[in-house]
């Protein structure tokens, strides 16, 4: 025996003897975030095969963005600095907003904090002017995008347009209340503005090589920016005057800083500056076919528009079209269901004033199609169709609001449509990924 064992214990031992209390400081495992370490993980590693990121991303290498590359100058063999992968900053807009982000700022710090935004980046830098003015300057290429997507849905059997629902959300703009002003005060300031802007320039010209030379560029840039914007406001005060009565004219205000924005009536019941945004689903996907802003308060009138949108984007319009009561006025239902368009259309018929007249009876003076519209609406047939369009299309809606669709930053209805379309490629996106993967399980 090269070492001596320890005695056994004495099986006859008492096992339940009592032990000494132990006496001194209790020692623990205490978090150290002081200590420097390496660890060996790539940012791919980091993020699951699961995640919601990589169909971002998926969904991002294929889309066609070539108009954005062509735009680059930077090529090889020849100087100049290169710009960020166009591919990098549509990602991360997309993945923004599904995660409710609206801000350039705060997506320029989670860029830098969080890991699935780092995995999108991949070690490129990046910065908040870029990435506000790509959000904002790229509203044709969403467009266009969106067209692409549901055409290829279209083509896999995954969208019909059979039944297409259509709602409208009001959503607040970037436009406090105390800059509406009437006629008057806009011209006084247009003058001072348009005074404001002649100084400045006196004063570049006086002096160009002064050392302050781009906050002069700036200061005038901005007085220019703001003429700009009451001069809009004048422009459209014969548009707000319009909707006045003849009495109350002079009573019309237009926003200086966002002219296009109009008050409205919101789910609230309370009245702020806002942009109306319409999106039309289709409900047997849940896929958003079509978005358009408005600048009216009212429903009215925005389905043969959206109908007409939808025709010339895929080449044919929907066979049903479900609206709420707000969009159903007597010369929209006519016009959507015309041969040259053919949409059967779903919408409650309002209730008369005199509760003894049957609301689905047809009137004297009511077209073939207004006719058949209150004879369907009806039916039980009618009214169990209409359900998908609470289902659906309130439900997209829901979905909007909580990916940042409660508040604009942006200002100007283009703008505002180019944040609607981000919203709306986003929620296709992840319908695409949701409704590929129940095909590949039948």
């Amino acid at each position: 025996m090269l070492f001596d064992l320890p005695d056994e214990p004495d099986a006859k031992a008492k096992p339940d003897e009592p032990q000494a209390p132990l006496v001194g400081t209790p020692r623990f495992q205490a978090a150290v975030r002081d200590q420097i370490c390496f660890r060996a993980a790539s940012l791919e590693e980091l993020i699951p095969q699961e995640h919601s990121v990589r169909i971002i991303w998926d969904y991002a290498l294929q889309a066609d963005l070539s108009s954005l590359y062509q735009q680059i100058k930077a090529v090889q063999r020849h100087a100049g600095r290169p710009p960020i992968d166009p591919r990098i900053l549509f990602a991360l807009w997309l993945y923004a907003t599904l995660r409710g982000v609206g801000s350039a700022r705060l997506l320029d710090e989670l860029c830098r904090e969080k890991i699935d935004y780092q995995w999108i980046c991949g070690d490129v830098s990046v910065n908040y002017h870029t990435l506000a003015d790509f959000r904002r300057d790229h509203a044709g290429l969403l467009d266009d995008l969106l067209t692409q997507s549901v055409a290829v849905l279209i083509t896999e059997g995954l969208v019909d347009l059979q039944r297409v629902a259509q709602d409208g959300m009001r959503v607040r703009a970037s436009a406090g209340a105390a800059s509406f002003r009437r006629k008057p005060t806009l011209e006084e300031a247009l003058a001072e503005a348009q005074a404001q802007v002649e100084a400045l320039r006196r004063e570049q010209e006086d002096d160009p090589k002064a050392s302050n030379e781009r906050q002069k560029q700036a200061r005038r840039r901005a007085a220019e920016e703001r003429a700009a914007r009451v001069a809009a406001a004048l422009a459209r005060m014969p548009e707000l005057e319009a909707k006045k009565k003849p009495d109350e004219k002079d009573k019309a205000r237009c926003s200086t800083t966002d002219p296009e924005a109009t008050v409205m009536k919101m789910a609230n019941g309370g009245f702020n500056p806002a942009y109306n945004i319409q999106f039309a689903t289709d409900t047997k996907s849940q896929v958003i076919v079509g978005v358009d802003v408005v600048t009216v308060g009212s429903d009215q009138g925005q389905m043969p528009p959206m109908v007409g949108q939808i025709q010339q984007r895929y080449g044919r319009a929907p066979g049903e079209y479900e609206v709420d009561g707000g969009f159903a006025k007597l010369e929209d239902i006519e016009a959507v269901s015309a041969p040259d368009v053919g949409c059967t259309v779903y919408a409650p018929v309002q209730k008369p004033k005199d509760p003894k007249v049957d609301p689905h009876t047809p009137r004297p003076g009511d077209s073939a199609a207004v006719a058949e519209w209150r004879q369907r609406m009806g039916t039980e047939e009618a009214k169990e169709i209409y359900k998908d369009r609470a289902a659906t299309a309130e439900c997209v809606n829901a979905l909007a609001r909580r990916r940042g669709l409660m508040q604009v930053v942006v200002r100007g209805a283009a703008r505002v449509r180019a944040v609607a379309l981000w919203v709306a490629l986003a929620h296709n996106v992840m319908r695409i990924a949701a409704l590929r993967a129940a095909a590949a399980n039948l």
